[in-house]
């Protein structure tokens, strides 16, 4: 199956950061298997936790007589945000104090100079806007500015892992499993808007994006995230609304909510979380019963949990609706396959737990033969003892 999806990003997008991707055409969800997917042991599925972000342990300790130093003091020293090493943060300018921090879920604006390891700058962004916590832009940005106070410049240096991983980017150009160096200043921390007074459009826009940043994770291997996205992407076409609504605007928001399930469903499908898939294949199926990327993928994962003969159920669904779908085709083939042996499987079970059939129905047999031999001869042995009696009887009545 071949979605005609499409991923986009260019100029001061956001997704840009993310998806090492220039602008144009990429063929997006099919079933999963036409990409090139980052192997299972090479994908960080689950962000770190940010709840432990914030307790990050220095490199360095502060000796005790300077523990009322100014924050100017604190400049030279290295924050370990993750206890691993790998994602470090340095201020170069102190900030508007603690309280300035933002919050997870607000849109921030940043200054961002993007460099290698060494030195080399790869790339300027004078403000670059994202939602903290959303993934919107790489993991290293999305944990450290949450530390940051309003107007801070910081230092970060992230291992590959929090940043562009093993895959390496095309936009910014950042060669695989490199290591980066970011300057970050922290301009301005806003709440994000509430989704019921956006306009139509703005929730249409805004739910798009938040797909294609799911699509552009799905594509790099990194299924968890690309279901977060989605997930935030149905939360915007789900939400209730305050603003009037044309009924194209609501078959566009119903459009993107399909997509999201259907991609959804596929990276679940890829993290093994087979009874989410399922409820995200019927959350498409309800809104339309025809259709056929949700029946494929229902069929794949009833198929998976043993259920073949719903799965072909469903997969002949969707072959009826696409007859000339190969894809279709050979999956329902496999599954045949392999129904047929389940059944072969369990005949042969049944056998070995009743014993056999026929040598149980010849004793059956035998067994009411004799008996019928054994009733016939009793019968007879009655019969002749009773002739006998009344023989008797009628020789004593004669004489």
């Amino acid at each position: 199956m071949t979605d005609e999806e499409e991923v986009t990003g260019a100029g001061d997008n956001p997704q840009m950061i993310l998806t090492g991707k220039k602008s144009g055409k990429a063929s997006l969800l099919d079933s999963g298997e036409d990409f090139e997917m980052l192997d299972d042991d090479e994908i960080d599925d689950d962000p770190p936790p940010l709840e432990d972000a914030g307790g990050g342990k220095k490199t360095k300790k502060e000796p005790a007589e300077d523990q009322d130093a100014s924050p100017s003091s604190l400049v030279d020293e290295w924050m370990d945000i993750l206890g691993n090493g790998q994602l470090r943060k340095k201020v170069l300018r102190a900030g508007n104090g603690p309280d300035s921090r933002p919050t997870k879920g607000q849109n921030v604006v940043i200054h961002l100079k993007t460099s290698l390891a060494d030195g080399t700058l790869i790339e300027e962004q004078p403000e670059l806007s994202f939602t903290l916590g959303d993934g919107d832009v790489i993991q290293a940005l999305d944990l450290t500015v949450q530390l940051m106070e309003m107007g801070e410049t910081a230092l970060v240096q992230a291992d590959a892992k929090y940043a562009y991983g093993a895959l390496g980017s095309l936009a910014p150009e950042v060669l695989p499993s490199a290591d980066l160096a970011l300057e970050v200043q922290l301009l301005d921390a806003t709440e994000a808007p509430d989704l019921e007074l956006l306009s139509p459009q703005e929730r249409v826009a805004l739910a798009g994006q938040k797909r294609e940043r799911g699509n552009v994770y799905y594509q790099r291997g990194d299924y968890a995230f690309a279901v977060n996205s989605y997930g935030f992407a149905l939360q915007i076409t789900e939400s209730s609304s305050k603003v009037d609504i044309s009924l194209e605007e609501e078959e566009d928001l119903m459009d993107i909510k399909v997509k999201c399930l259907n991609n959804m469903a596929a990276a679940q499908l890829k993290l093994d979380h087979y009874e989410a898939a399922l409820r995200s294949c019927v959350s498409v199926l309800v809104h339309q019963p025809d259709n056929i990327k949700a029946l494929f993928r229902k069929g794949k994962v009833l198929a998976l949990q043993g259920e073949y003969a719903d799965a072909i159920r469903n997969l002949k669904m969707a072959l009826k609706l696409e007859p000339s779908n190969k894809t279709i085709h050979s999956e329902l083939s496999k599954l045949v396959k392999k129904h047929s042996e389940q059944k072969d499987a369990e005949q042969a079970m049944y056998k070995k737990m009743l014993g056999n059939p026929g040598s149980g129905g010849m004793q059956k047999h035998q067994a009411r033969s004799s008996w019928g031999v054994s009733w016939k001869w009793l019968f007879g042995a009655t019969a002749v003892a009773i002739g006998g009696v009344a023989l008797s009887v009628v020789i004593a009545a004669r004489n």
